[in-house]
């Protein structure tokens, strides 16, 4: 069943990016604007090439910082430390599991602003959430409470922001940091107090 829904939803996907393919190059022929169709087509490939060589530096590095903080146990303590905040956001989970290490992890790289390095331990805490639900065939309020940490979560260093910047010759690249800041702790706490609440409104259903 749940390799039939992940190839309905990758058809879905395609599905709508081919849809709005269609709608813009319409567009382009009936407004007369198709030749900037083709110097997207031709230009895109060299554009493309040149932002991953201009990002790719400062990614390697602090992914790098992170396999460092990880293989050195960092990774490890800092999970130690948040495991007395996590367990008041997942009250579902006993303190001393093993998801709760892989979920602090995953925070603590998304605060570095580096998602791809984070999927893996994100990947790895739902696997262990999984092992303690009771339901198998839908998300327990820990998975869907950590989804909601994921999705809304806190960036210290938008390290993927600051690297586009960059290769924009923004003069000032990490001035962004600030609002980045604001934004992902507004958007983390309002996602949080919303879960709380619908889990509430469902425990008394």
């Amino acid at each position: 069943m749940g390799k039939v829904k992940k190839k309905a939803s990758i058809i879905m996907v395609n599905l709508l990016w081919g849809i709005f393919i269609i709608i813009g190059i319409t567009y382009s022929i009936i407004t007369g604007n198709i030749g900037e169709i083709n110097n997207e087509i031709l230009l895109s490939g060299s554009k493309s090439l040149d932002l991953i060589l201009d990002i790719m530096p400062l990614l390697i590095i602090w992914m790098g910082l992170m396999e460092i903080a990880e293989k050195s146990g960092l990774i490890n303590k800092i999970a130690h430390l948040m495991t007395p905040i996590l367990s008041k956001i997942f009250p579902s989970i006993p303190r001393d599991h093993e998801s709760l290490g892989y979920i602090a992890s995953n925070i603590a790289i998304n605060m570095a602003g580096l998602g791809s390095a984070a999927t893996p331990f994100g990947l790895k805490a739902m696997e262990k959430l999984q092992e303690i639900n009771n339901d198998k065939s839908k998300a327990s309020p820990a998975m869907i409470t950590f989804l909601v940490l994921n999705t809304s979560g806190v960036t210290i260093i938008p390290t993927t922001i600051i690297s586009l910047r960059l290769a924009a010759n923004s003069a000032n690249p990490t001035m962004i940091i600030p609002t980045c800041l604001l934004a992902t702790s507004i958007s983390t706490i309002s996602g949080l107090l919303l879960d709380y609440f619908i889990r509430r409104k469902n425990d008394k259903c």
